[in-house]
């Protein structure tokens, strides 16, 4: 009876043994199961995060293309700006510059006229319409000239060439003027050559 007990014990400890394994292998299983489910999450996650990563890498290079553009056609704007602004400041120099000259022509043509005259009197009064006439074109042109003879020197319009002590003069007066100074507006061209006094 005793073999017996023990062979039922065995097979029960057997049928026991295989229903703890059935268990495992069906806990394992579904293990095996919920794994791989959360792997697919994470697999569909992931893909997600990558397509909306390659969405925002196109967004960036599309933004990057179109900004790439924009600088190269600016670029090519300043370019063009640039090339035009010295084509017409050296058309601007060369049409002031021929205006200066046909505002100086008229000039020349007096000296050629004054040139015939052998007489001395007729040579003085061309010789006096031609200061007028240029008097006239630099007004044109929009020279004047520095006030200097019984004014007090100005170093920023005067040119002092010669000093005198005389008491009869102001401290610093001029006396004389050697050559006229010219200026437009504010700008002087040339300084007025003068003897100061004192």
């Amino acid at each position: 009876m005793e073999d017996r007990e023990n062979t039922v014990c065995a097979e029960e400890t057997a049928e026991c043994e295989n229903a703890e394994q059935e268990s495992c292998e069906n806990a394992g299983c579904q293990n095996d199961k919920k794994s791989q489910k959360e792997d697919k999450k994470k697999s569909k996650k992931l893909e997600a995060e990558l397509a909306e990563a390659n969405k925002k890498l196109e967004a960036g290079k599309t933004e990057l293309a179109a900004l790439n553009d924009k600088y190269l056609r600016m670029m090519a704007e300043y370019d063009n700006f640039r090339r035009r602004s010295q084509k017409e400041k050296e058309e601007t120099y060369g049409e002031a510059f021929s205006e200066a000259i046909s505002a100086i022509l008229p000039i020349m043509d007096n000296v050629e006229r004054a040139a015939q005259y052998s007489e001395s009197e007729s040579v003085s009064k061309g010789l006096e319409m031609i200061a007028k006439s240029f008097a006239e074109t630099l007004a044109k042109l929009g020279a004047s000239e520095i006030e200097a003879l019984g004014k007090t020197f100005d170093p920023n319009l005067h040119n002092a060439v010669m000093h005198i002590d005389d008491e009869a003069y102001g401290e610093g007066e001029i006396v004389e003027v050697f050559q006229k100074g010219y200026a437009i507006g504010n700008k002087v061209i040339r300084h007025a050559m003068v003897k100061v006094a004192n």
